[in-house]
């Protein structure tokens, strides 16, 4: 393989890896735990905490919980997506990207 056509494949390895990487900060992700659903964008940025229930107001602890275990699902969605995006060109770098 000569010179030329490596800086080529290069350069189309990383056209590709930026349109992922689009893509997936333009997506949107849900999280849900019981009364609370979070959404988060790919950057990741919340740009939505919902009270699905309005019972759960008056037990503060319980709706700390709930958040929090609702934006972790959020981000596990957005790790995931990430993974399955960009792990064909980062194969053993483990989130560096």
């Amino acid at each position: 393989m000569n010179m030329q056509n490596l800086m080529a494949q290069a350069q189309r390895v990383q056209r590709d890896l930026e349109k992922a990487n689009e893509e997936i900060e333009n997506s949107t992700f849900e999280g849900v735990s019981g009364a609370v659903k979070v959404t988060i964008t790919g950057k990741p940025v919340v740009t939505k905490v919902e009270i699905l229930d309005d019972s759960i107001l008056s037990d503060k602890e319980m709706l700390s919980d709930m958040t929090m275990v609702a934006m972790n699902d959020a981000l596990a969605k957005l790790v995931t997506m990430k993974e399955e995006k960009l792990g064909k060109y980062t194969g053993g770098l483990g989130g560096l990207f």
